[in-house]
């Protein structure tokens, strides 16, 4: 029997919870909790036909639409399979065996499972647990100099997420330029999943920054996660020999469709993160009224404490209907909710009353 590499020996299988989640309430993936906008779907059906499916996909269009959109050059800018191609294809060009890499700790689990594939050694950052300004509200922040520690000779990637997940927390561009110019043999990815909802970029640091890469998706706000369509940006070298490393047709026909379509109605999402973030300040609301500890988010979600209330709120959330994510591996007694509207929120309340 063929044996796998020790990389992959070592690593343990990724599971992500996706299973039974027919007609629940989505409040587990951080996905647009409405669902894909009207007029992609109006463009999706417009544009299918047997030819289109029929035939390889053409990037040029998409590319420099999507550019001017970003406000970047073309030779900027690389589409992806969604963002987790974007970060493998970082990992295939820049890492390699026994190469280092930087994560904070907890964030999203695909920078250390590509990382792992290369056989990089993975040196974490833990947040630091800190009082918020309001009742029951804590902030996880983390600190430059803890950042700048955990970099040696042999980095050659450090992964921001901004904001992060699970967390929500947020970094200063004021660190993120520290980072850049403290480590400039490594590529330093700013992941903005959530952009769309707190409005804070990286972008127009690529042009000074050659060590910048700055990922975009369109799986939260826009509602597209099923078609699996990202952006990363970076200094045109950069990108270059990225698309060396990147199979000639990773993004479908159809994605793209749905993309310049999505593009196209910016108001659409604007109302979208609108009701989103009148959907936190309810559930923080709520979480204070029944005294449960919440870290402060600028995203679409809110990571709380649940306590020794946490597999209670899990069973009767899915039996209500309404899907929550447990985080507990992550930090104790943690669950994580995705942001709505208010009556989506209120769905969830309803438990923690029940529960509480």
């Amino acid at each position: 029997m063929p044996e796998p590499k020790p990389a992959i020996e070592r690593m343990l299988p990724y599971h992500p919870p996706t299973g039974n989640r027919d007609g629940m309430l989505r409040l587990d993936f951080n996905e647009n909790t409405l669902g894909c906008p009207p007029h992609v779907l109006n463009a999706l059906s417009d544009a299918l036909s047997g030819d289109l499916l029929a035939t390889y996909p053409d990037y040029k269009m998409a590319r420099q639409q999507l550019a001017d959109f970003f406000d970047v050059k073309e030779a900027q800018l690389l589409l992806s399979n969604g963002t987790d191609e974007a970060i493998q294809l970082l990992v295939n060009t820049f890492v390699g065996p026994d190469d280092e890499v930087v994560v904070l700790c907890p964030t999203y689990a695909m920078y250390r499972f590509y990382a792992e594939i290369a056989g990089a050694d993975v040196r974490e950052v833990f947040y630091q647990d800190r009082p918020g300004s309001e009742p029951y509200e804590r902030v996880l922040q983390v600190d430059v100099t803890d950042i700048l520690a955990k970099v040696s000779e042999r980095t050659r990637a450090i992964f921001l997420p901004n904001p992060n997940n699970p967390t929500g927390s947020t970094i200063s561009m004021e660190t993120i330029l520290e980072v850049l110019h403290a480590a400039p043999q490594c590529c330093v990815l700013v992941d903005e999943a959530y952009f769309d909802f707190w409005g804070v970029t990286a972008l127009p640091l690529i042009e000074q920054n050659e060590n910048l890469f700055v990922s975009r998706t369109f799986s939260k706000a826009y509602g597209l996660a099923g078609v699996r369509f990202g952006c990363l940006m970076s200094h045109a070298k950069n990108i270059t020999n990225m698309r060396k490393a990147q199979s000639p047709y990773s993004v479908n026909a159809l994605s793209m469709v749905a993309v310049l379509a999505a593009i196209q109605d910016r108001a659409w999402i604007d109302e979208y993160s609108n009701q989103v973030r009148l959907g936190s300040e309810l559930l923080e609301r709520e979480l204070q009224k029944h005294c449960y500890p919440y870290w402060k988010s600028h995203a679409n979600f809110i990571l709380f404490d649940a306590g020794d209330q946490a597999e209670a709120l899990l069973e009767r959330s899915r039996a209500a209907g309404v899907l929550i994510r447990d985080r507990r591996h992550d930090l104790p007694c943690a669950l994580r909710v995705t942001a709505g509207p208010s009556d989506q929120m209120e769905r969830f309340v309803r438990v923690l009353e029940e529960v509480r």
